[in-house]
């Protein structure tokens, strides 16, 4: 059964290899975006593949761990990559609430 975990984790990490050509190539953020959330949900995978195969409980948590940061690291990139037009607008609406 190990080999069949080893050989799903491989076949997971060629997936990555797509998700940086995508990350290269682009053409729009979105995509980038989609492959940075592959980056996150296809590592969890594999972590939690690996720690069924060597039976180690430790890649569980930090599967969990990084299944949590790549959630973050999304919103964070959605929250940055707007236009600095509609951050600006939205700053002076909110200083004229204040003041």
């Amino acid at each position: 059964m190990n080999t069949v975990y080893h050989a799903v984790a491989l076949f997971l990490l060629l997936t990555i290899g797509g998700g940086l050509v995508r990350i290269w190539r682009g053409p729009t953020a979105a995509d980038r975006l989609l492959a940075i959330q592959l980056f996150g949900t296809t590592g969890t995978a594999i972590l939690i593949l690996l720690s069924l195969a060597v039976d180690n409980q430790a890649y569980q948590n930090v599967a969990l761990i990084f299944a949590l940061l790549a959630g973050i690291l999304g919103v964070v990139f959605t929250r940055y990559a707007q236009p600095a037009s509609s951050s600006t607008h939205n700053d002076e609406e909110e200083s004229h609430d204040l003041g």
